[in-house]
């Protein structure tokens, strides 16, 4: 009906271009507009100036020839300023915008290797929108924004990346398993030193002690009883040992079993045969 009485309603956020017979006129804002269309006046079309977004996914290879799929978002919008360049001059803008993603992308990835074209992303996509803000102003566009959203590999590629990244991580838990076995072992040892170095000053101890006790039992048996020697002392020493030591033996269950002869006359002769070699030790210390 509006366009039957030479009305036209242009939206928000958008623009109409007007035509005089066919011949461009001016830009329509939005609201209400008179176009008289029995004088030629017709509208061309509309122009949104709306934030729009192009999701563009270009292959390519990197440096250390490995294809990848970069996913590029490229947010523009046409400018009301020149609104007549961008429905003039352009036929389709996304198709135009696409192709430079593709030059760019193209000429800025080959020179990167993998790992760095992940690094890099920013760059790239900076240096796609340098481009694209040269190329696309003189059709009436601006580009808002241009994200490299991702960088796919191959998934054969994508699998490898990950099996060298598991082998370096089991080769590091390795090192450490290995390093800390070092420690335990390490440890263990210094705890086996310490614990031998304190069982011979126990046993040097003991063995000190023994002596003193001798020591002392052969002086006051003498003084206490009048007409004994040392050696009968010692003799009487000796055999209570050698009882005390089979006590031990027949007392526990778990102790290595030493036979040796236990009778009565076999005492004498353990006896004998300890005194004649402390007899014989000190004739050879006296040579």
């Amino acid at each position: 009906m509006g366009n039957l009485f030479g009305c036209v309603k242009v939206e928000q956020s958008t623009v109409a271009i007007k035509e005089n017979f066919g011949k461009y006129d001016r830009v329509l804002e939005p609201g209400c507009h008179f176009l008289p269309w029995c004088l030629g006046s017709q509208l061309a079309g509309h122009i949104t100036l709306r934030l729009q977004q192009l999701d563009v996914r270009c292959e390519t290879k990197t440096k250390d020839n490995v294809f990848v799929n970069v996913v590029a978002s490229i947010q523009y919008r046409a400018l009301a300023n020149k609104a007549s360049d961008a429905f003039y001059k352009l036929s389709n803008p996304r198709t135009q915008i696409q192709a430079y993603v593709f030059d760019v992308i193209r000429a800025s990835v080959p020179k990167l290797n993998l790992d760095d074209a992940f690094e890099q992303k920013n760059e790239i996509a900076r240096a796609v929108e340098e481009e694209l803000e040269k190329a696309m102003s003189a059709y009436g566009y601006e580009i808002e924004q241009t994200l490299i959203v991702d960088i796919e590999p191959d998934e054969h590629v994508k699998r490898a990346m990950n099996e060298i990244n598991a082998a370096a991580r089991l080769r590091v838990a390795a090192n450490e398993k290995a390093e800390a076995e070092k420690i335990i072992q390490i440890k263990r040892a210094e705890g086996e030193a310490e614990a031998k170095y304190l069982s011979g000053v126990g046993v040097a101890r003991q063995r000190q002690a023994i002596v003193d006790g001798l020591r002392d039992s052969v002086l006051g048996f003498s003084v206490n009883v009048p007409g004994t020697t040392p050696k009968d002392v010692l003799d009487m020493v000796l055999i209570t040992q050698y009882f005390d030591t089979m006590k031990e033996i027949g007392a526990s269950s778990k102790s290595s079993a030493v036979f040796v002869p236990h009778g009565p006359g076999a005492v004498r002769d353990i006896a004998t045969q300890i005194r004649d070699g402390l007899l014989q030790g000190s004739s050879i210390e006296g040579v």
